[in-house]
């Protein structure tokens, strides 16, 4: 199996690699430039000696009566030798046919055997000569040649008596552009090695948050949500890591309310079942006597009627987690609904002494959406308030039209609840009485499938709290939500 390669290698090759193309593209524009550069110069150069040794020249040339001329060899010879030196370069005088007059000192002697090619004559003739050639084999390899041709006055015309060559050794040109590659290997080298230390460093550094998420999440599908991401900035990957840190903290919260639940549940089921196994075996074995038996089967009827509420409360929750439900609109008394569901809590309002209040009003609120989903969100809070309500308190129930959205507010008197549990009271499986003295029968679960019921129809939940005083949850619902 191929060993899979890290986001760090894999970033730390391509940023190597654009470097050194980098690099390898700026060097040889360099080393191209640099020649053209010093080619132009020696260029420059060679032809503006040539010129001053064609004037000088021309003012050393003695032209007879009957137009031939003579060149003061030894004066030139000095010349020569002295321009030569100046710019290290071969400098020579032919005449128009290509012989070889004078050459400075240190020239390659084969010039005075062999004669400059035709072409070349013949190019430098007309103006000047540049070019890379070895002077039909007189040097050993091609030189940089450039050539200007002599001209005198007489008195009839302006005549062309011979040409000045000047040829650099290419040798030069190449040990230019060898100690230019050095110097910008050099260079690039130092800069690759600084560079490639601060790709790896920052390549480590944007990577490590990554692997640090990949650990924790590792640890995460083992069921431990303790691993945490430092946080060490504020650009993209600090921010992945804060939101990674934020994910952990909720599906740790969620993994402590599924354990709760799972608690819950278990308990709740388990003390119907063993009542009612308990009950079912003593009334079979006669240990429980016959003129008994109808009222312990009527605890059993409540306690499956207690399993029955709880398994059709989880298929509710399974069914709106899973978004996998129709609501079926249709008209409805508000008021009525709210008065009916209110009726069913009758025995415990009258054993607790509450005073209900604001359900005397005589007229009619129709609203649309589904009767059965709407009853049994204000089931589940009318319970609440029923449940936590003190002895001798009051549950104030409103219901009023408010533009085209139908407002419900039900108050309760009672202990409230604490500041700091309010954000989580919607939360599934979330509980406020811990130690279950009040709400023995409940999952955490009705005001989340309330809100849930609320929010399907396009409608909203708010609650208000003052411990130790009361608790108001206000429904928002639109009248005619399609």
């Amino acid at each position: 199996m191929a060993k899979s390669r890290t986001i760090f290698k894999k970033y730390l090759y391509v940023m190597t690699l654009i470097i050194i193309s980098s690099f390898l593209i700026l060097g040889i524009m360099m080393v191209v430039f640099m020649s053209n550069y010093w080619k132009n110069e020696k260029h420059d150069l060679l032809e503006e000696n040539a010129k001053g040794i064609a004037n000088l020249v021309c003012r050393n040339t003695i032209i007879s009566s009957n137009g031939l001329y003579t060149i003061n060899s030894n004066l030139m010879q000095g010349f020569i030798n002295t321009f030569s030196y100046n710019i290290n370069a071969d400098i020579f005088i032919t005449d128009i046919k290509g012989k070889t007059l004078i050459c400075s000192e240190n020239a390659n002697k084969n010039l005075f055997y062999k004669n400059i090619p035709d072409d070349v004559i013949s190019i430098a003739i007309q103006g000047t000569y540049e070019g890379t050639t070895d002077l039909n084999e007189i040097y050993e390899h091609k030189c940089y040649v450039v050539s200007v041709p002599i001209t005198v006055n007489t008195l009839t015309e302006q005549k062309t008596i011979g040409l000045v060559f000047t040829v650099a050794d290419t040798k030069y040109i190449h040990e230019f552009q060898i100690d230019i590659i050095k110097i910008i290997l050099i260079t690039y080298a130092i800069s690759l090695f600084i560079s490639f230390i601060i790709i790896w460093l920052l390549s480590y550094a944007i990577v490590k948050p990554l692997r640090q998420m990949s650990i924790a999440a590792k640890q995460f599908g083992k069921g431990d949500f303790s691993k945490r991401v430092l946080v060490t900035s504020d650009d993209e990957m600090g921010q992945l890591a804060k939101s990674f840190n934020n994910m952990a903290d909720s599906l740790s919260i969620s993994e402590g309310k599924k354990r709760a639940f799972i608690a819950n549940v278990s308990h709740e089921l388990k003390t119907p079942m063993t009542t009612i196994s308990g009950f079912i075996d003593g009334i079979l074995d006669g240990t429980i006597e016959k003129e008994k038996q109808n009222h312990y089967l009527k605890i059993v009827s409540d306690e499956i009627k207690r399993l029955s509420r709880l398994v059709k409360t989880m298929l509710n929750l399974s069914r709106i987690d899973n978004e996998n439900i129709v609501i079926n609109n249709q008209e409805f008394d508000i008021i009525k609904l709210l008065i009916n569901i209110t009726i069913t809590f009758e025995p415990l309002i009258n054993e607790k002494n509450i005073e209900i209040t604001g359900l005397n009003n005589n007229y009619m609120l129709l609203i649309n959406g589904d009767l059965d989903m709407i009853y049994q969100a204000i089931y589940n809070l009318i319970e609440n308030a029923v449940k936590f309500t003190n002895n001798n308190g009051y549950i104030n129930i409103e219901a009023f039209e408010s533009h085209n959205d139908c407002k419900i507010k039900i108050k309760n008197s009672g202990n409230g609840i604490p500041n700091d549990e309010i954000e989580f009271i919607f939360d599934k499986f979330y509980k406020t009485d811990k130690s279950r003295s009040q709400d023995k029968n409940g999952m955490g679960l009705g005001l989340y499938i309330a809100k849930k019921i609320i929010n399907l129809h396009g409608g909203n939940i708010n609650v208000e709290s003052i411990e130790g005083e009361f608790c108001m949850f206000s429904i928002t619902i639109p009248k005619n939500k399609n």
